[in-house]
């Protein structure tokens, strides 16, 4: 019996490490550069200002690379060992996505990914492009397309054999590769997915608002979170696995065997009381070779600032009135929010008073307050 190229290819792909291996056509109906549009129409995208600039090379992959033929999409299973919701029951340690807890998944996926396009080349011929999450490439539909899974109301890829934790890197070639078979939609009336969601992110299934999701306020946003969700962030510090999570179909997920991408003992439920007093080169260090480093220290201090402020411990306010000589703004503006919730009206206004002098951005949030 003979062997196609496409499983040829998965089979290189397990040596080396990935998970699952699927190949999509590029030549087939493309219907998410109309979503796409419809959601940067709405605004939805925030301040996330690429995805309009690059939204007319994100409308198809020929967009891309016109002489793509076939995408082989790659994944590689990101599993957790507990539950992530079990941490938002302790107010008083800070809560980091699942995929943030271990090593930068770019870099361990871009390395095998290549170690993929050279054998390729060199068995098949024909040019290729690698992609992971950097470049205008919208790898979940085309994961659809490939069987993967399929993107669910929460907008994130299923899984029936990885659930909701599978990073994804993709492969364009000039070369005519068999496609799979596409994965159909098994969300069915479920939609745990939409009820958990704290700041009601979902404007219907299979949208999202970006503006009100806890992922874009604690990563992308650059200044001060918006009141309105400062409170239903909890906990959370960075990124959110609530939609995730909640998913049924992880009762079929497995627990990452990359031992690169599974939680590192330190980022798995660390106290909010030491991880606001970070200074930018301990902050660097804690998070080495961790995706959370790309957002900076000031920004990192606010989320916890934020959380040290909905954890209900008075405690904490001396750790939150540190910071209120912060050189940041940013973090002197999330102190005060922090101390607001945490001490009495009559400390409150006694320690308002004590602040002569401040930045309008910081004494925006005393008025407020």
């Amino acid at each position: 019996m003979t062997t196609s190229t496409s499983d040829l290819i998965a089979a290189k792909a397990r040596e080396l490490g990935f998970d699952a291996c699927r190949v999509a056509r590029l030549d087939a109906p493309w219907a998410a550069g109309e979503r796409l549009q419809q959601f940067i129409g709405h605004g939805r995208h925030g301040e996330m200002d690429w995805m309009a600039t690059t939204a007319e090379r994100r409308s198809h992959p020929n967009a891309m690379w016109e002489g793509a033929r076939s995408a082989i999409l790659l994944g590689v299973n990101y599993g957790p060992d507990t539950n992530p919701l079990e941490a938002l029951a302790h107010p008083d340690l800070g809560v980091i996505s699942v995929y943030a807890q271990g090593d930068d998944y770019h870099e361990l996926i871009k390395g095998r990914l290549k170690q993929l396009a050279s054998w390729l080349a060199a068995r098949f011929g024909g040019e290729l492009k690698v992609f992971v999450d950097t470049a205008p490439l919208m790898e979940k539909p085309l994961a659809e397309k490939a069987g993967l899974g399929w993107q669910g109301k929460h907008t994130n890829l299923v899984s029936r054999e990885f659930g909701s934790w599978l990073f994804l890197g993709s492969i364009l070639t000039e070369l005519e590769l068999t496609p799979d078979a596409p994965e159909t939609d098994h969300c069915g009336s479920c939609q745990a997915c939409l009820d958990i969601c704290p700041t009601r992110a979902f404007p219907a299934p299979y949208q999202l608002d970006a503006r009100r999701c806890i992922s874009y306020l604690t990563i992308e946003l650059k200044g001060p979170i918006p009141r309105e969700f400062r409170a239903p962030m909890g906990n959370r510090i960075y990124g959110c696995d609530d939609c995730l999570a909640a998913c049924p179909w992880n009762k079929f997920a497995a627990t990452a065997r990359e031992q690169r991408l599974q939680a590192r003992d330190a980022l798995k439920a660390p106290a909010l009381a030491d991880l606001a007093g970070l200074d930018d080169a301990s902050f660097r260090a804690l998070f080495s070779k961790s995706p959370v480093k790309r957002i900076g220290r000031d920004r990192f201090v606010r989320n916890v600032l934020y959380a040290v402020g909905n954890s209900g411990d008075a405690g904490l306010a001396e750790v939150a009135e540190g910071l209120l000589s912060d050189p940041s703004p940013l973090v002197r503006g999330a102190a005060v929010w922090a101390l607001g919730r945490l001490l009495s009206a009559e400390a409150f206004e006694t320690l308002r008073l004590a602040q002569i002098e401040g930045d309008a951005e910081v004494l925006v949030e005393w008025e407020a307050a």
